[in-house]
Parts: C-alpha cells; structure tokens; sequence
C-alpha cells in the first residue's frame, strides 16, 4: 500500500498556457521535468473578443493539450498562465489594460481567478517575460538553476522582460517586480547630437521600450533617422510599414536600419547595466524578433548588447550572454516550470 502511494505521489503533471493576442499555446510537464509536448499546442486565444469568449479558450487549450499528450485530468496537480502585462501579482489586469487586453471587459479583469473557477485546478499567474526567462534559466542550469540569477529582454511590439534570482522569478509586491521594459535608461551616449527625446506609449520619455521595441522604432527612431537619411527607401512608405521593414533591411546591411538597431542594442545594454548593479545576474538573455534573423545579424546584435553593458571587472570575467531558447514554446514552458516549483514548495497542501 505505501509502495503504490508514493508511486501514485510521483505520478503528478503541470500543465502550462501562454496567452498570446491570436492563439494559446500549451504544454505538459511531468514530475520528472519531461516536456510531453514537442511542437506548438495551439488553439484561438480570443482576447480581443473580451473574457466570456477568451477564459472558455483557455480552458479549451488545457483540455486539448492533454488530449495531445493522453495525460489524464486528475494527474493535474496545477495549471501556469502567463499574459502579457501589465498585471498584479495574483493574474489582475492593470485598469489601463494592454494590446491584448483592449477590450473594455478586461480592466481589473482576475483573469488567473476566472481560469482556476473554470478549471477548478490550482493556477499559478505570471507574466509572459517572466516565464520566458524562467524557461531560458532553467535550460542553461537544470538542477543548479536555484544557484544563479538571469535577466532577460525581449524585444517584439514592446520591450518583455523577466528578471531570476536563486531560481526564483522576481514578482514584487504588486507584480509589477522585472518590467525592465518601462526602465529610464540614461540617454547620453546612445541619442545622437539633436536626436529628440523618445517617448513611449506609457507616458514615460527614456525608458527602454521607447528605444527598444517596434513601437519605438515606429514612434521615435525611424521618424528621426529619415530625416538623416531622406532618400531613403523607407522615406516614400507609410511609417506602420515602414517600421516592419527595418529588421529585413537591416539584416542585409543598410546602414540607416543598422544605425536603428545599434541604438536598440545600446538601451538593452543600459538595462542590462542597471540590472548587474542590482541583482548581479550570472546570464543576460536576448529574445524577441531580433533573434529571428540571419545569424550574422543576430551575432552583431549580440555583440553589442555585450559591448553596451557596463560591469564591474569581477563581473565582467563571469557574466555570460545568449539569445532565449525556443521563443515560440518559452512561455508555455516557463509556466509548467513555474507551477512545477509551487507544488514541489508545498502548494495545495
């Protein structure tokens, strides 16, 4: 009898869902710390359609994904949602919402609550930066992930981040702990003479998404980098498409869209700089569409990122930098890992 116990104690499984704009994406992880799931587990997420259509999604998503794998429901010991912020601690909406969370539904919205209602299965809420460099921090330290620290920036529409120390991710008091993203980073250095200010969609000027981000290069860099370079290709297109198209051209070489870049590389290496003063980490991680490049590209991105970030000598001689694994399954993972950690720490008992 005691045998078959501990067996079935072992026999336990988390499942993890990424909320993203257009799909979930989902995965299971056993007690093992085996992903049973390879590929994309994708459903329709349904946001823009508000949370009477998208909470029943995400239910659908923890119900297929476990018809993908066969894992039975009561070997679910619990469930990790992540969403793009801002959000509390505990899976509230911030008032003001977020691209994904527009509808007029979703302020204050508790949509970790709604899922675990819906469900009745534990739910454990994070951020999808978070969880992304939880994933990435475990794959590079596996069983000595509680030893070090990583920081994370990813680079999409706005600036994502996540912050580890001791394996742990760092929340706050309010889960607003890791929103590197909205950082003031010192300008100097990284501006050209009489380049304007940046500004981001937040309120704030200088902060790291106003540079780092397809919303800054639509919103403050490209704007001023054509009018240095008015003959420019990109000068005759509309400056939402116009934005797009910098990744490609820069990854062939124009010099205008490298210029772009080199400057978002610098303000995620004066994040980076910030974050060694405060928690020291031993990895510095990049993701985001930049890393869906050319590995020419993304190899001088890298470089200088590396080059832009200001250490100590000490740290200088350890820190290690690497682009975020798997980007497209990272937060679906990072959020099984994370759901993980809460039931081996004691969690529903």
């Amino acid at each position: 009898m005691g045998e078959e116990s501990a067996v079935a104690a072992s026999d336990w499984v988390t499942v993890g869902i990424d909320n993203g704009g257009t799909a979930n994406n989902g995965t299971v992880l056993d007690a093992d710390g085996r992903f049973l799931v390879d590929k994309l587990a994708e459903v329709p997420s349904l946001v823009t359609e508000g949370p009477a259509k998208a909470i029943p999604a995400l239910a659908d998503s923890f119900e297929a994904v476990l018809s993908l794998t066969g894992v039975s429901r009561d070997r679910v010991r619990a469930v990790g949602l992540d969403t793009p912020g801002p959000a509390s601690a505990t899976g509230v909406l911030a008032a003001g919402g977020a691209t994904n969370f527009g509808h007029a539904e979703w302020s204050r919205f508790d949509i970790r609550g709604a899922l675990e209602a819906r469900l009745g299965i534990p739910v454990i809420y994070n951020n999808d930066g978070n969880v992304a460099t939880l994933y990435a921090h475990h794959l590079r330290y596996s069983g000595e992930s509680a030893k070090h620290g990583s920081v994370s920036a990813i680079i999409g529409t706005g600036f994502g981040a996540g912050v580890i120390t001791d394996g742990r991710i760092v929340t706050g008091s309010t889960g607003f702990g890791g929103e590197l993203g909205h950082l003031p980073i010192p300008m100097e250095g990284l501006l050209e003479p009489g380049q304007p200010v940046p500004s981001c969609n937040c309120g704030l000027t200088a902060d790291s998404e106003s540079v780092a981000s397809l919303t800054g290069i639509k919103r403050n860099l490209l704007p001023y980098w054509l009018t240095r370079y008015p003959d420019h290709e990109l000068a005759s297109v509309p400056v939402d498409k116009g934005a797009k198209l910098v990744r490609g051209l820069a990854e062939k070489g124009d010099e205008m869209s490298l210029e772009i870049f080199r400057q978002q590389a610098k303000a995620i290496g004066r994040v980076f700089s910030l974050a060694a003063k405060f928690t020291d980490p031993d990895m510095y991680f990049v993701g985001g569409g930049v890393i869906e490049t050319a590995p020419h590209f993304r190899d001088w991105f890298l470089g200088v990122v590396k080059d832009s970030t200001d250490f100590y000598a000490e740290q200088a001689e350890v820190a290690e930098f690497a682009l975020v694994p798997d980007l497209d399954m990272a937060g679906a993972r990072g959020s099984a890992i994370a759901a993980a950690d809460w039931v081996r720490e004691g969690g529903g008992r």
